[in-house]
């Protein structure tokens, strides 16, 4: 059970070392790495590569915004089986739309609980 935490621990961290190194050496906006982490997690699904990597890491490949491009591939691909092209679209916002639609209610509800800075 301690080599499944040090794993996590281990590839969530070289996950932000990617981010980090994107904000500090390539000078690049917020919106930019996130974008680029997406995409890359994205990119690993389509190669099947994600999948392994969180049956290796648990959480820390679960966890980072890089999962966030498996789900798009991983329900795109899914429903693309059962409904074809049309699929592909209806895919990605099906296992992604909790995520999304929880982050706009708490972000309400934090915006009318707390005074913005302004």
């Amino acid at each position: 059970m301690l080599a499944m935490f040090f794993w996590a621990f281990v590839v969530g961290g070289l996950f932000c070392v990617v981010g980090q190194i994107m904000f500090d050496v390539f000078k690049l906006t917020p919106g930019h790495t996130l974008s680029f982490l997406v995409v890359l997690g994205a990119i690993l699904s389509g190669f099947g590569v994600y999948e392994k990597l969180i049956d290796f890491a648990g959480a820390g490949a679960t966890i980072p915004i890089t999962s966030f491009g498996n789900s798009l591939v991983a329900g795109a691909m899914q429903e693309a089986e059962v409904h074809g092209t049309i699929g592909v679209l209806t895919g990605m916002f099906e296992v992604t739309s909790s995520g999304i639609s929880a982050a706009i209610v708490f972000a309400f509800i934090g915006a009318l609980l707390f005074k913005p800075k302004g």
